[in-house]
């Protein structure tokens, strides 16, 4: 039943709750505003609801500071009542006007524009909706939602303790009742949100980056590197780690004097040093006695001898993917800090070497788009993709760069794309428009062409001076000068800051992900005034747009299910207020690309490797490391894993034995025996789902022998908490304890030689020690581990240990589950163990091997994003001791994890189970088979949840 209650003669909202609030059984507001005025009217109620033993829950907020701490006193001194607040921020506001009263039999919800004030509740234009809906399966849906959404905002608030209603109540005091000199005619008010906060506090990268930082320091590390995305605050960031180590003296090292001001700027903003004890050491400035000595690279380099090899305990290197060239290595050879910490948005291989490795492959933090977009560390961005409705034909995929581009310089598609830049708009008063072309005839084109429409445009490529392009970019960020578009052929793609810019215009074929991503980033960065970032990408009938998606969905392993899903739902996951929109015949074609798109199949992999290739100018990507350098790149993993396709590789120079057929040192890589066996049994670990063995694996850099107290100290470094068990499964893996029958000869990376003693394989320690061999195994070691810690962290995910909503293979599962036997003999059953009783793995596949239509209502399915429905196998009777685990698990004391998927093969490619948690049996029917509902642990993530619903397949 619905009701409109809108402030009339004969009905206001006052009445409603008055009413509601004393004959309900409990009751739930959640409202943005709330004044002393609003409480006041309803304390009669409130004082009744009380005496009648109503429960109650308040949320509200302190959005524009409007919520008078005094009325949440008030709130407080009911007994039943329980008062929390949400705090607002600069990104989240908090707006809601709901009022839910809980009935034995109903729930009565009231939502819409009143907040808890005298005027919204009698006498302002207010429209709320009323809605009764039955506690019952038609609404149980709704309810559910609604709960769990109040519930939600609930564990996310403050409780209203006397500290915080102190710190609040002073602040509305400073803000509410401020005299408005300042800014005559503004109501500052509106402007300041508690908490106002120190001056300068770390943001999420930061603290996680000191936290890192501080413990590879308590381990014993001297050295490590810090990547991220372009305008996250990595100078802040290291400043505020400076200021945590607090040392002596400290270097700041940069590559271009351009940024060595701003960075001593930042650099006083945090650390606890009088200014007059920072200078600068450029080319025209020699402050030689500074304590913090902000240095260019090229005066450094002629300088060092001046300084002793301990004069600074603290060293900084900005862009540090420089850091390993003969400049730079002159310098650094020369230090000796007791701290050196390397910061880059791009950790890319140079011909000079690995700057992982100079950093002693400690990667402190690893931030990218995605990640930087969560924690908004980057301006949002609007996207829509437009399908280029020009007629211009780029089906052939033999066409040059010099044929699209003759194809794309027609009139029609510039007014197409100026009629669809004026009708999207852009943030602020002027456009300031990065325009990407494919070659610089067609950039020279575009320009002409919209000066001649009266779009004041230039153009830049690779032939300009740095003078010009600095001056074209002063320009464009100007507010006063005419410039609105600059029209480039790659220089853009990366290293260059236009924080200003507010749209960008992709007119050429996407061909690569990273070159994609990498374009896009030029127009995230935060700037003064600026709120969101238009980008518009036209879209032709070329046969690789299916990558804009993929670049879009920001993840280094993405899925062909995972990026059909996302396409379909309109990227509904992506971060924040970031939108994604294609129209439809944009999203059709790339929805037809993906389907016909096997990721699998031995030449779209190539192709993938290949373009990545193009994305380092050439250079051949020989380590696993060289994919961690750039944002985009694809899964190298994927090169080489067995279960992704029959033209499969053992391992990644094998696969690079394929495609760089006239590699000298490849071909002989690929020819060392001993070497290869090594190095796949290593790979054959990767991804890493723990990294307990690899974690072990790193003493082999330094010692030939270990014990197994050190082994477990070793691994503490990746993993918090008691891993002593799983440790002593590691190494019983590798000494090939629970290896099949096909694998009881294979390589024992280690051996136990007596009690607590343990050797390294010779052959590894040989290879180790080989000039050409031994950087390529330890690659392997350190990208397992890299790329472990940057998607887990360090948390103990106990026992098993299992990352929720992680991917597994049975045999990985058993694994992970310390299961003491042959590993791919574990299908699931019953697993003891000495931590805490029995384990249950239920593997589930949704769609059988007979399936035909998806839409069959199969007995195996999710009901909701907290239940699953799951039938035993047909001889399991309720009675049994199987029956009574499975259908009774929390009374016997046993522990259900269920695994679920979709499709047992896509591509005939296997696929892996997805980790729901465990479950709870809370009800169960029939028997032989037996129908059983399992009351999940975790709410699943929505995405998750509906590409698991059988009538929304993806396939």
């Amino acid at each position: 039943m619905y009701t409109l209650v809108n402030n009339t003669s004969q009905k206001n909202l006052l009445d409603e709750l008055t009413q509601s609030l004393t004959d309900c059984s409990r009751f739930y507001f959640n409202v943005a505003f709330v004044s002393y005025s609003g409480v006041q009217l309803l304390l009669d109620s409130f004082k009744l609801a009380e005496s009648k033993g109503i429960l109650g829950k308040f949320i509200t907020g302190t959005y524009l500071n409007f919520t008078d701490p005094k009325a949440i006193r008030k709130l407080k001194t009911f007994n039943d009542f329980d008062v929390r607040v949400f705090l607002a921020t600069e990104t989240q506001g908090f707006h809601p006007k709901a009022y839910i009263f809980e009935y034995d039999d109903f729930y009565k919800v009231i939502i819409g524009s009143s907040n808890l004030t005298n005027y919204a509740l009698k006498s302002n234009i207010e429209w709320n909706l009323q809605v009764i809906a039955k506690n019952d399966a038609t609404n149980e849906e709704f309810l559910n939602y609604l709960k769990d959404s109040f519930d939600q905002i609930w564990d996310s608030s403050l409780e209203t303790t006397e500290d915080f209603l102190l710190q609040y109540e002073k602040h509305y005091r400073g803000v509410r009742y401020q005299d408005l000199v300042h800014s005559p005619g503004v109501d500052t008010r509106q402007i300041f949100t508690y908490p106002l906060g120190p001056r300068l506090t770390p943001n999420s990268m930061q603290k996680s980056a000191m936290r890192e930082l501080a413990l590879l320091r308590e381990t014993g590390s001297e050295r490590a590197l810090a990547v991220a995305a372009t305008g996250t605050g990595k100078t802040l960031m290291a400043a505020f780690d400076v200021q945590q180590v607090q040392p002596k003296k400290m270097l700041f090292l940069v590559h271009r004097g351009i940024i060595l001001e701003k960075a001593m700027e930042s650099f006083a903003r945090v650390v606890n040093v009088p200014k007059n004890k920072m200078g600068l050491l450029t080319g025209n400035k020699k402050s030689y006695d500074a304590d913090y000595l902000f240095a260019t690279i090229q005066t450094m380099k002629n300088e060092f001898h001046s300084y002793r090899p301990d004069e600074f305990e603290y060293i900084v290197v900005d862009e540090a993917h420089h850091a390993t060239s003969p400049s730079y290595q002159k310098v650094l050879d020369h230090f000796n800090p007791k701290f050196l910490l390397g910061m880059t948005a791009t950790p890319e291989r140079s011909d000079n070497g690995n700057v992982f490795d100079l950093f002693d492959n400690n990667l402190a933090v690893d931030i990218r788009l995605r990640q930087a977009l969560e924690e908004n560390l980057l301006v949002p961005f609007h996207y829509y993709g437009i399908t280029d409705q020009t007629g211009v034909d780029l089906s052939d995929e033999r066409l040059t760069p010099d044929q699209i581009a003759e194809k794309l310089n027609v009139t029609s598609r510039v007014d197409f794309i100026i009629e669809r830049m004026n009708f999207y708009g852009h943030d602020g008063p002027k456009r300031k428009a990065l325009g990407f072309c494919i070659t610089k005839k067609h950039a020279e084109f575009m320009a002409a062409e919209f000066n001649k429409r009266g779009i004041p445009s230039a153009y830049l490529t690779g032939e300009d001076s740095e003078e010009e392009r600095m001056r074209q970019i002063q320009l464009l960020e100007s507010d006063t000068d005419k410039l609105n578009v600059i029209f480039t052929v790659d220089i853009f793609n990366e290293g260059i800051d236009i924080p200003s810019v507010n749209t960008v215009l992709m007119l050429r074929p996407t061909e690569s992900a990273i070159v994609f991503t990498q374009q896009l980033g030029r127009g995230l960065r935060k700037a003064e005034q600026k709120e969101f970032l238009t980008v518009l990408d036209f879209i032709g009938n070329y046969s690789k747009s299916f990558l804009i998606a993929i670049a879009l969905y920001g993840s280094r392993s993405v899925t062909k299910k995972e990026i059909t899903h996302a396409v379909r739902k309109g990227f509904r996951n992506i971060p924040g207020p970031t939108n994604i929109r294609m129209d439809a015949i944009a999203k059709d074609q790339i929805l037809e690309q993906l389907e016909n798109e096997n990721f699998y199949a031995l030449k779209y992999l190539i192709e993938d490797y290949q373009a990545f290739k193009g994305a380092l100018a050439g250079k051949i990507p020989y380590r696993l490391q060289d994919y961690l350098t750039l944002e985009g790149a694809p899964d190298p993993v994927l090169f080489f894993s067995k279960s992704v396709t029959s033209n499969r590789s053992d391992n990644y120079i094998a696969f690079l034995q394929k495609v760089e057929k006239d590699n000298e040192l490849v071909q002989k890589l690929a020819s060392n025996k001993s070497f290869m066996g090594i190095y796949t049994k290593l790979q054959s670990y990767l991804p890493l789902k723990r990294p307990h063995e690899f974690a072990i694996l790193e003493l082999c850099f330094d010692q030939e022998r270990f014990t197994k107290e050190e082994a477990i100290q070793q691994v503490n470094r990746y993993v918090d908490g008691d891993q002593t068990d799983t440790t002593a499964h590691a190494l019983e893996t590798f000494n090939l304890k629970y290896a099949d029958k096909n694998e009881i000869h294979g390589i024992k990376i280690v051996e136990e030689i007596e009690g607590n003693l343990y050797a390294f394989n010779k052959e590894l320690l040989t290879c180790l020690e080989d000039e050409e061999a031994g950087p390529f195994l330890s690659d392997a070691i350190h990208y397992g581990l890299m790329r472990y810690k940057n998607e887990f962290g360090h948390e103990n995910l106990g026992y098993p240990f299992l990352q929720l909503y992680s991917e597994y293979s049975q045999r990985e599962v058993g694994m992970m589950a310390n299961f003491r036997n042959t590993h791919s003999s574990f299908r699931g059953s019953t697993l003891q163990n000495e931590i805490g009783g029995a384990h249950y793995f239920l593997f589930i596949d949704l769609h059988k091997e007979a399936d035909i239509d998806e839409n069959i209502n199969y007995k195996d399915k999710f009901i909701s994003q907290k239940q699953f429905q799951w039938e035993s196998p047909n001889n399991t009777k309720v009675d049994s001791d199987r029956g009574r685990d499975l259908t009774q698990n929390e009374a016997y004391g046993k522990t259900i994890h269920l695994f679920v998927r979709k499709y047992k093969t896509v591509n005939n490619v296997t696929q892996r189970y997805t980790y729901i948690g465990p479950a709870k049996a809370i009800s169960y029917q029939n028997e032989k088979p037996i129908e059983i509902q399992y009351l999940l642990e975790n709410k699943m993530p929505i995405d998750l949840y509906q590409e698991f619903e059988p009538e929304k397949a993806v396939f």
